[in-house]
């Protein structure tokens, strides 16, 4: 019989989160949002291959839109993603400030008289 020696546990896998620069772009477009009254809550998940800022119109329902950092995709089509509800890619692209620019736009409205 083979004595193998007690396997070392491995580290937890890195997780993929946003930076404080990021973080700062993200949630000073949801502030704008929200003195709209467009958005309502939000939720972040930082996995191992992204990280995903969700945003609500209500607590309850599935998110509106996500924003992802894939830090794998840096390279090809870019980290960054806003991602519709229905799964549609918005916008994809290497800086954030350019990619949330797609939100932004939903925030002009006409004006009526």
């Amino acid at each position: 019989m083979a004595v193998h020696p007690i396997a070392a546990t491995a580290p937890p896998p890195a997780r993929v989160a946003f930076d404080r620069r990021e973080l700062g772009l993200i949630l000073s477009l949801y502030g704008r949002m929200v003195a709209a009254g467009e958005w309502r809550d939000y939720g972040l998940s930082f996995l191992r291959d992204v990280a995903v800022f969700s945003v609500f119109r209500r607590t309850a329902e599935h998110p509106l839109y996500r924003i992802e950092k894939r830090p794998r995709n840096a390279a090809r089509q870019g980290a960054y993603a806003v991602i519709a509800m229905d799964g549609r890619i918005l916008r994809r692209g290497h800086d954030l400030k350019t990619v949330l620019r797609v939100l932004d736009r939903k925030l002009i409205r006409a004006v009526e008289d």
